[in-house]
């Protein structure tokens, strides 16, 4: 445990869990894209829903989406910065059973066309963890080099991806696998210690059964 833990992060109040911790998941959900959106459709649920407008969670998700800090001054003027951004934005409630009570669903369109739907809870103290992508369960908090990969689920596909790691010297520090049924579709997520580079996600994608690779750094962000 470090200072950050007891005193929380450095960040545009007032709530660390409901300003910025959704500040996190908007900018997180934005790098998972991979672009700036142009459209954002922003489902809140449970207690973001009911006091998340008095706490600036509306705001802080909008804020991240234009890759903004939890610690930037712009967070309040977000909305007001998204329109001058050209990106559209609908916030609404929503009712998710079983969820965490902190949790919001973005659903993203970028200028390619190119759309990211990312299910997310804010747990505290600026934390998050990313739930699902585009429906696929996926568990991981984005504080480390993350790889989500989508692939087949068929035999020797994680040992192939495992091998590509090992060759870049690139050590697993979680690991994660779920499907949607028996030889569909399935999804890793990795978490790494160090940094991976361009040209070993490029390997990964290129894998026979796989179908997309998407890397998240967000260190130094």
């Amino acid at each position: 445990m470090n200072i950050f833990d007891i005193m929380g992060p450095i960040m545009v109040g007032p709530s660390s869990s409901h300003t910025a911790g959704a500040a996190r998941m908007g900018r997180v959900a934005r790098h998972l894209l991979g672009s700036q959106p142009v459209k954002a459709d922003i489902q809140l649920h449970g207690s973001f829903a009911a006091t998340g407008s008095g706490h600036g969670t509306d705001r802080a998700i909008v804020a991240g989406l234009l890759d903004l800090a939890p610690d930037h001054p712009g967070i309040p003027h977000s909305f007001e910065l998204a329109r001058q951004a050209g990106m559209a934005v609908s916030i609404r409630p929503v009712d998710l059973p079983g969820a965490h009570p902190n949790t919001a669903v973005l659903h993203l369109t970028d200028q390619q066309g190119r759309t990211l739907t990312v299910s997310a809870s804010s747990l505290g103290g600026g934390r998050i963890r990313v739930n699902a992508i585009d429906g696929m369960e996926a568990s991981f908090s984005g504080e480390l080099p993350t790889l989500i990969i989508r692939n087949q689920d068929r035999p020797g596909i994680v040992s192939q991806v495992s091998q590509v790691l090992s060759d870049h010297m690139a050590n697993i520090a979680t690991m994660q696998l779920y499907r949607d049924r028996r030889g569909g579709l399935a999804v890793m997520v990795l978490e790494c210690d160090n940094h991976l580079s361009p040209a070993l996600v490029e390997e990964l994608s290129r894998l026979d059964g796989v179908e997309r690779c998407t890397y998240l750094n967000m260190e130094g962000c």
